[in-house]
């Protein structure tokens, strides 16, 4: 699963990595998104505006709209048939952007956080799917991000991890592409070696804390891919 992440980039930098993307001059940033908080993602369709939607996906069948955080995932596995899942990948696909995202490994009882990022220090582009909710002319509109089964690196910390687009051509199809079995086909396990991964501090297990201290490295476990 993907339970945290954080976007912190400068507008230069979504710029000149999208290309042609509309991105407002105050940008939000954060060290530690949470579920049922506001992330930056770009749907299929508005690919040249960079939107502000809630992390919870929120069916647009939902009776009262609420959003209990636990809809944060789709797991590739039974995405064209679950319910909630099944009109958004069809017609409501987006990507989710990063510059890392947190995973927990469990170590006996203990949970040891670390920070996933790109080894090229590029913004990370997840995929996901988004609905909106109305009420009305009040509109909600949320997102989840599409999991998958691991790739070597992140198996050593946890069983699943965010289906992640590194090239422009398949964040493009993604945003794009009509044929159903053409957008499963995308929701790949990421290839080996594109990741650097780092013991981080505990503190990012609280949404309270949000600073640049969760980005750096404390000293790792040994064993960690034994």
């Amino acid at each position: 699963m993907c339970g945290r992440f954080s976007f912190v980039a400068s507008k230069e930098k979504i710029e000149k990595q999208l290309g042609g993307i509309e991105v407002e001059n105050n940008l939000r940033t954060s060290f530690n998104i949470a579920p049922t908080q506001h992330a930056y993602v770009v749907t299929d369709d508005s690919p040249k505006r960079l939107q502000y939607l809630v992390w919870g996906l929120i069916p647009h069948w939902s009776r009262d709209g609420s959003n209990s955080g636990k809809l944060i995932n789709a797991r590739k596995e039974g995405i064209l048939t679950k319910p909630s899942f099944r009109l958004p990948i069809r017609n409501r696909r987006c990507l989710v952007l990063a510059d890392s995202f947190y995973e927990w490994r469990k170590v006996g009882t203990q949970k040891i956080p670390y920070r996933i990022a790109l080894k090229s220090e590029e913004i990370i582009l997840m995929a996901g799917i988004w609905d909106v909710w109305y009420k009305g002319d009040y509109a909600i509109k949320s997102f989840s991000i599409i999991t998958t089964p691991p790739n070597l690196e992140v198996s050593g910390v946890h069983n699943r991890m965010p289906v992640i687009f590194t090239d422009r051509a398949r964040q493009k199809q993604w945003l794009e592409e009509e044929d159903m079995s053409q957008v499963v086909d995308l929701l790949q396990t990421p290839d080996d070696g594109l990741f650097k991964i780092e013991r981080v501090s505990d503190k990012v297990n609280s949404i309270a804390n949000n600073s640049p201290e969760l980005h750096q490295s404390v000293q790792d476990l040994p064993g960690l891919f034994d």
